[in-house]
Order: C-alpha cells, then sequence, then structure tokens
C-alpha cells in the first residue's frame, strides 16, 4: 500500500517538474523571441551620444533604453553617419532616430517627429561670479564670444556693437575666456554649456531665458504610425514617473525638457 503512495507522489512530483520546465521553456522562448527596438544616432555628440571604451552611452541611448522597456521591447542603439540618419531611417536599417535631431519643416518632408524628447536653444552664458549680466538686456556694451559662421554672432548683433563680438572657432575656447574676463559672456546653444556646469570644469553659468527655442524629436519613417503611437505615449510614461527627469540630471544636471 504505501509503495502505491510513493510511487503516486513521485509521478505527481515529476509532472509539476515537467510542467515548470516547460513554463520556463516558454519564458525563455519569450525573451529570446523579444522584439528589438533599433534606434540610430551619430555617436559623436557628446554627452548626448558617444561612445566610450567602444560602447554607446549618452542621454539619447538611455533615452531609447527606457523607452524600448515602456514598448516591452529589447533596446539596440546603432551608429549612422549624421549627413544619413534619415536616408538609413526610410531605408529600414533602423527604427527610428534618437540623435538630437531639430524638428523642422524640411525634416517633417521626409520623416514624422515623435512630442519633443528635450528643449534647446541659443543661451547666455557668463563667469560664474558674474553678476551684472542677467539677460539680453544686459549685453549693450559687453564683450560677448560666438562661434565663426553661427546664428549667434546675429543674436549678438542684437544687443551690442559689432565691434565688441570676438569669433571664435570653438563654442569650449569662447567659454573658457570667461573666467579669464576676456569675455563678459558668450552665447552658444544651451546643451553645450549645461554639462560643462555639471562638471564644473569651467566655472560658468547660464543667465536668463534662452534667446531661441529648438525642439528635438524623435524621428520615424512617414509610414510608421504605429512605431509613432507607441513611441509618444512610451515618452509619456517615462516624463510621468520621473524615469526622464532621473536621465536628465545624470547628464546635465536638471531636468532638459523644458516648458
Amino acid at each position: 500500500m504505501w509503495k502505491s503512495g510513493i510511487l503516486a507522489a513521485l509521478l505527481i512530483l515529476s509532472l509539476v517538474l515537467s510542467a515548470c520546465g516547460q513554463d520556463k521553456d516558454k519564458d525563455s522562448g519569450k525573451a529570446a523571441n523579444q522584439k528589438e527596438f533599433h534606434y540610430a544616432m551619430s555617436g559623436l555628440y557628446k554627452p548626448f551620444n558617444f561612445k566610450d571604451d567602444g560602447k554607446l552611452k549618452g542621454f539619447d541611448v538611455e533615452i531609447g533604453e527606457a523607452l524600448a522597456k515602456k514598448m516591452g521591447m529589447k533596446p539596440v542603439a546603432v551608429t549612422n553617419p549624421w549627413e544619413t540618419l534619415i536616408q538609413g531611417l526610410q531605408a529600414k536599417k533602423f527604427d527610428a532616430i534618437i540623435g538630437s535631431m531639430t524638428i523642422t519643416e524640411e525634416r517633417l518632408k521626409s520623416v514624422n517627429f515623435t512630442e519633443p524628447y528635450y528643449r534647446s536653444g541659443a543661451q547666455i552664458f557668463v563667469a560664474e561670479n558674474n553678476n551684472d549680466i542677467t539677460g539680453p538686456g544686459d549685453l549693450k556694451g559687453k564683450k560677448i564670444g560666438v562661434v565663426k559662421a553661427s546664428t549667434y554672432k546675429e543674436l549678438a548683433l542684437k544687443n551690442t556693437d559689432k565691434a565688441n563680438i570676438v569669433e571664435y572657432d570653438s563654442d569650449i575656447t569662447a567659454l573658457m575666456d570667461l573666467p579669464t574676463g576676456r569675455l563678459d559672456a558668450v552665447i552658444t546653444d544651451q546643451m553645450v554649456g549645461l554639462p560643462i556646469i555639471k562638471e564644473g570644469a569651467i566655472k560658468i553659468k547660464d543667465v536668463g531665458e534662452p534667446m531661441t527655442h529648438d525642439d528635438q524629436g524623435i524621428a520615424v519613417r512617414k509610414d510608421d504610425h504605429e512605431m509613432l503611437k507607441q513611441l509618444n505615449k512610451a515618452l509619456d510614461e517615462i516624463i510621468k514617473d520621473g524615469t526622464y527627469e532621473e536621465i536628465g540630471k545624470k547628464w546635465f544636471g536638471r531636468n532638459i525638457l523644458g516648458e
């Protein structure tokens, strides 16, 4: 009698273990068959996207990872030359471009964009101890640094005389001249200066509101309406649950979505 009981117990245990094994195999298969989300960038725009020891890192990379997680997909970040990103998207080499691409009317002819995933614009930067300049109204008669052949020179000309404008080959070189007193202010892209402020490498600060506004969006193919819908939904979710702000603070010391 007791032998038949043991045999019955062993049979039940065998069935349970077999079922567990099947469930595990199903889970493994599900993970292996998880749809991949391929998103592209240049890989040359630190701190948004860059390579460190051969691995892609940066704000854009982590935003893509967070969006993929919300969509239940496996993130796969890839690089493509900046000038061919849109052509690569149209050729279906990847599903989207998360590469700090400004939304413009011209680009909207070729691709669709999600809601902005960050905002930037022309910003005034001054030395950390400069309290005389708080906005564009204080630039008259001040020495202002700008990058050669940039739109920032035009903004500077609206606020000071041509003789007070100093042109540079590099934004970084111009910003380095602020603490020395060679310049009173620098006008450049907000996202050029914010990482420098966070790192503390150059003692500068941003003052006033951005003088211009640019919306950066995630580009998808014109006919990929489902991907656009999924990305907008996932973007809204990571903004609401705090994931977006956490990533922004990691790379810039603040939320860079703006208003």
